[in-house]
């Protein structure tokens, strides 16, 4: 599966012991993640601007950018979502012939998919991996 992990799943990987830090380190293995310069620049700016954390002290991002996709993300219609800061995700997606994007981010949850691609809360994509494969 190729997979868009949205600035806020990543940060919550950083900073905090729970379900995203589970999804990152130990669910995500079998599966290719996708990325764009402008969401990466982004996570190094919110640990910066929101936890004084510099990105070259965090092993993990080192690690992130190791194993990631990187593609230029699609050029949007601004008018397509609720913050226009949510166009970066939804085009690195699309760009990356993503599967699914994993957020927290209600403005992109609302839009439940997106040209095909599902956009899941960390939850719902670990549950709907561990729901028996319908045999199709």
């Amino acid at each position: 599966m190729r997979l868009v992990l949205d600035t806020n799943v990543l940060i919550a990987a950083v900073v905090a012991d729970g379900l995203c830090r589970d999804l990152v380190r130990r669910r995500l293995e079998p599966h290719t993640l996708i990325t764009s310069q402008v969401l990466l620049d982004e996570l190094r700016e919110k640990l910066v601007e929101k936890f004084a954390v510099k990105a070259k002290d965090i092993p993990f991002l080192r690690a992130y950018e190791a194993r990631v996709e990187f593609v230029e993300p699609a050029h949007l219609d601004a008018k397509l979502c609720r913050d226009p800061d949510d166009l970066a995700v939804l085009g690195t997606a699309i760009a990356g012939k993503a599967d699914c994007i994993i957020t927290g981010d209600d403005d992109l949850l609302v839009l439940v998919e997106y040209q095909g691609i599902s956009i899941l809360t960390p939850r719902q994509w670990l549950e709907a991996q561990e729901k028996p494969s319908s045999g199709k």
